[in-house]
C-alpha cells in the first residue's frame, strides 16, 4: 500500500454509494486504473469537476488491497474545451475513450497507448476532421497487432483491383477474390497513408465520400475486433440521423 502519482485521461465514471464515484482512467505509467473519488457527489467541489470523462489530469492515488485505489489529489492538465463545446466532436472523443477502455488491461502499463490517446484528443480538440478518430482506430488496431493488410490481396497477393475489405481475414481482396465489405481505391489509399506515416497530410483532406468511407470502415474494423458495438458511436449515429 502506497501513494503514487501519474498523468491520466479519465475514461468514464459511475456512482458508488450515496456520495462517491468510481473513476476509470488510463494512466501514463500504470495502465488502466480504477479509483474511488470520495464524497465528490455531496458538493460542487472542483475535485469532482476535474474528474469528468475526457479530462487529462495529474492525479495522486493511494494503492489499496483491492481493485480500487483511492484518489487523493487531482489537478487539471487539459479539459479539451473545444471538444466539450461541440456535441459532435465530444461524441467522437467519447468513442476513443470507450475504445481504450475496452482494449486496455487493468494495471498493465502501456505508455504508447496513453501517448496515442492524448495526442489524438489534442488533435481532435484543435481540428475538426472526421479522420482523427478513424486514424486513431486504425493505429489502435495496429498497436494491438491487428493492422489490416491494405496493399495486397489476402487471398492471392495481387496488388491490382483491390475492391473489398474482408474483416475476418484482416485485409483487402482483389476483384477475382472479392468478399466482405466493398471498398473504393480512394479509401484504401487514405488508410494506407494513415498507417504509413502520412497522417498529417491525410488530416488536410477535404471532407468527402472517401473520408466518410474510411470513418465507417475503421469503426467497423475495430468493432469487429471488440465483438461489440461502440456505445458512443451508436449515440453519434442517432444524433446525426
Amino acid at each position: 500500500m502506497a501513494l503514487y502519482r501519474d498523468h491520466a485521461v479519465v475514461l468514464r465514471s459511475w456512482k458508488l454509494g450515496e456520495a462517491d464515484r468510481i473513476i476509470s482512467m488510463h494512466t501514463h505509467a500504470h495502465g488502466k486504473v480504477r479509483g474511488v473519488a470520495k464524497g465528490v457527489r455531496r458538493t460542487k467541489s472542483k475535485f469532482g469537476a476535474r474528474l469528468e470523462p475526457l479530462s487529462h489530469v495529474s492525479v495522486q492515488l493511494y494503492r489499496g488491497r483491492g481493485d480500487l485505489d483511492t484518489i487523493t489529489q487531482v489537478e487539471t492538465v487539459d479539459r479539451f474545451a473545444s471538444l466539450r463545446d461541440d456535441p459532435d466532436r465530444f461524441a467522437r472523443a467519447e468513442a476513443m475513450l470507450e475504445a481504450v477502455d475496452n482494449v486496455a488491461q487493468d494495471r498493465e502499463p502501456d505508455r504508447e497507448l496513453h501517448v496515442m490517446l492524448v495526442r489524438a484528443l489534442r488533435t481532435l480538440n484543435s481540428r475538426d476532421s472526421p479522420l482523427v478518430v478513424a486514424a486513431f482506430f486504425l493505429k489502435l488496431l495496429a498497436h494491438e497487432g491487428l493492422q489490416p493488410e491494405l496493399t495486397l490481396c489476402v487471398e492471392c497477393g495481387s496488388s491490382a483491383s483491390l475492391e473489398s475489405l474482408d474483416f475476418d481475414d484482416g485485409g483487402v481482396r482483389c476483384h477475382e477474390h472479392r468478399r466482405g465489405r466493398p471498398v473504393t481505391p480512394a479509401a484504401v489509399a487514405l488508410m494506407q497513408r494513415i498507417l504509413g506515416g502520412g497522417l498529417a497530410g491525410v488530416l488536410d483532406e477535404p471532407v468527402g465520400t472517401a473520408t466518410g468511407e474510411v470513418d465507417m470502415l475503421s469503426t467497423a474494423l475495430l468493432e469487429h475486433h471488440l465483438e461489440r458495438r461502440l456505445r458512443s458511436v451508436a449515440v453519434l449515429d442517432q444524433t446525426n440521423g
